[in-house]
């Protein structure tokens, strides 16, 4: 009787680190470093005496705490499940020839070029700038609202009419959390006197 031994024809893994496949985990590195240095503000900021609760600190600390969170879940996330390696394509496609498979391979290399949006851009731009220069004249809820609509049209959107009307609903939101609930004076401009 003769021994027969397979010879496997799989090709051959290299050794991976941990690391392989959590690239992902910079975004939560980043988003706790972001977390830390509202942190920090917070510490060092200097609060009038007989500020009103909740105070200056209140929204940072929100967003701080939020960051944390968001971070911690998203490290768990790349931990537990890191990003497949893409594959060699060919590798298991005995049918494929040697000119298809360097005529893929050599497509998939060519060197994209990409462009910009010129009109959406113009339009994200053209609204920081009209908010910047509005604010104190027009006042925050008309400035706010033409920057919403700025950036909305700049995301292409296709509903000028709506988008005036949400524009104001959030615009008028934002200055009612901020002006009345916490006490911050914001631009009112020529609405101020209604």
């Amino acid at each position: 009787m003769s021994a027969q031994t397979e010879v496997s024809t799989a090709p051959a893994q290299r050794p991976t680190s941990w690391w392989t496949g959590r690239s992902g985990l910079v975004i939560p590195a980043i988003l706790a470093a972001f977390s830390t240095y509202l942190m920090v503000g917070i510490a060092t900021m200097k609060i009038p005496e007989g500020t009103d609760p909740p105070g200056p600190e209140f929204f940072p600390m929100i967003v701080a705490i939020a960051g944390y969170v968001v971070a911690i879940l998203l490290a768990i996330k790349y931990i537990r499940t890191p990003e497949p390696a893409e594959p060699n394509v060919f590798s298991d496609m005995d049918d494929v020839s040697q000119a298809e498979r360097e005529a893929a391979e050599a497509a998939a290399n060519v060197k994209y070029r990409f462009f910009s949006d010129w009109r959406c851009i113009a339009w994200a731009v053209g609204g920081f700038l009209a908010f910047a220069l509005l604010l104190l004249p027009a006042g925050w809820i008309i400035a706010a609202a033409l920057l919403f609509w700025c950036v909305a049209r700049a995301m292409d959107s296709r509903r000028p009419l709506w988008d005036v009307g949400v524009s104001l609903a959030v615009s008028s939101l934002a200055y009612l959390a901020f002006d009345v609930l916490l006490g911050m004076n914001l631009p009112s401009g020529v609405l101020g006197g209604l």
